[in-house]
């Protein structure tokens, strides 16, 4: 028997989580409703989907040429407007960066449940998100397959019984070459991860394993974990996507074939689980599951990150922005793949973070940050 109609708003539809957010709506029409669309500049995308699903809400930055695109129909809206809109049932926060950080805090504090992919929300802001969440009443979904896969194994878990959390990493797309080939390495070599299907700023910071330190300060917050009881751990065949240590020494783990649509579908339907065409994890033909400590002098990045997230305060905020721009520069050929760490370290020599920042701190050292890494980046361009 199908369960009740999930109502749903993408904030972030024309990336790759939203992409595959609507995927997973297509494959089950009975069970969801897509009630509201987001996006940032990809308007014909944009139009193409509300095409097809019928929002009653969009948003755009485009929003006249939207509503030329869609002739009138649906009704332009602003993410936060959308985030809080009383027909949604469920946000997924899959917009990039910064500009999900809002959303978010409003989707929270009106109640709703957020399925969240958008860790720079966590890193930036985790105090707030958390205090939005508890003072609204809304819950926290977590998307990132890493943290599904922590929220999966704690369910029948209080948190007295947790010993240390494991988060995984592929290595990104790099993981095989010599450390004297990084200076040479093209944006193209970067973006061909082995395993995942990912954005691309998402799937550079994973050549970087920048991705994997945000995901250990998104964890601390999101688990209530301090970070000497988060490790990371090498894992190249992305079949276990992390695992939770229990306090007498047992070890769960949660595996599957690596596809953004399992954690995805979950965050929508928690805590039912439907049907999903993916193949099963093939042990036999694995014949081995790997894992090995990371190197961090090969990937300086995590390190940079894991000292953001024990100074606390704003540092994470501003080094993740830094981060966006670098790999942004990165991306366009202005940079070199190895003045991403380096741009990084000068953030965090520079920044001086607030301690317990309100929202307008948060947000103040995201523009310190992006226009410091800017002139970082001209003065050597």
């Amino acid at each position: 028997m199908a369960g009740p109609v999930i109502r749903v708003a993408v904030l972030g539809s024309t990336g790759s989580i939203g992409r595959q957010t609507l995927d997973v709506v297509r494959a089950h029409p009975e069970r969801f409703r897509i009630v509201g669309l987001a996006a940032g500049k990809n308007k014909d995308l944009l139009a193409e989907q509300a095409r097809e699903f019928a929002p009653d809400l969009v948003s755009c930055a485009d929003m006249d040429g939207l509503r030329a695109a869609l002739g009138g129909k649906a009704a332009p809206v602003t993410m936060v407007e959308m985030a809080t809109d009383p027909s949604v049932d469920v946000v997924v926060s899959a917009v990039v960066g910064a500009e999900g950080l809002v959303p978010t805090l409003a989707a929270l504090s009106a109640g709703k449940a957020v399925a969240l992919a958008n860790k720079e929300a966590m890193v930036m802001a985790g105090g707030l998100v958390k205090e939005a969440a508890a003072r609204g009443g809304g819950s926290i979904r977590p998307v990132d397959s890493e943290h599904s896969a922590i929220w999966q194994c704690l369910e029948r878990a209080g948190p007295d019984a947790v010993g240390r959390l494991i988060i995984t990493a592929s290595g990104g797309a790099l993981r095989d070459l010599a450390p004297d080939e990084l200076a040479a390495v093209t944006p193209e070599a970067a973006l061909a991860h082995p395993t995942w299907l990912m954005g691309r700023r998402i799937t550079v910071d994973s050549a970087t394993l920048f991705n994997k330190g945000l995901e250990v300060i998104e964890a601390h917050w999101l688990f209530n974990m301090p970070y000497d009881r988060i490790d990371v751990l090498m894992h190249r065949e992305s079949i276990v996507h992390s695992m939770v240590q229990m306090r007498d020494g047992s070890v769960l783990a949660q595996m599957s074939v690596p596809d953004m649509r399992l954690p995805i579908q979950y965050a929508l339907t928690y805590p039912e689980r439907l049907d999903l065409d993916l193949p099963p994890v093939d042990f036999a033909r694995l014949g081995a599951l790997t894992f090995a400590e990371p190197d961090l002098e090969r990937y300086p990045c995590l390190g940079l990150a894991l000292a953001a997230g024990r100074q606390g305060g704003s540092a994470p905020a501003a080094l993740a922005a830094a981060d966006e721009v670098a790999v942004e520069a990165f991306l366009a050929g202005r940079v070199r793949f190895l003045d991403i760490p380096a741009l990084l370290a000068d953030i965090l020599e520079k920044h001086v973070p607030a301690a317990d920042p309100c929202l307008e701190e948060v947000l103040a050292a995201d523009a310190w940050a992006r226009r410091h890494a800017r002139d970082w980046i001209e003065r050597r361009s």
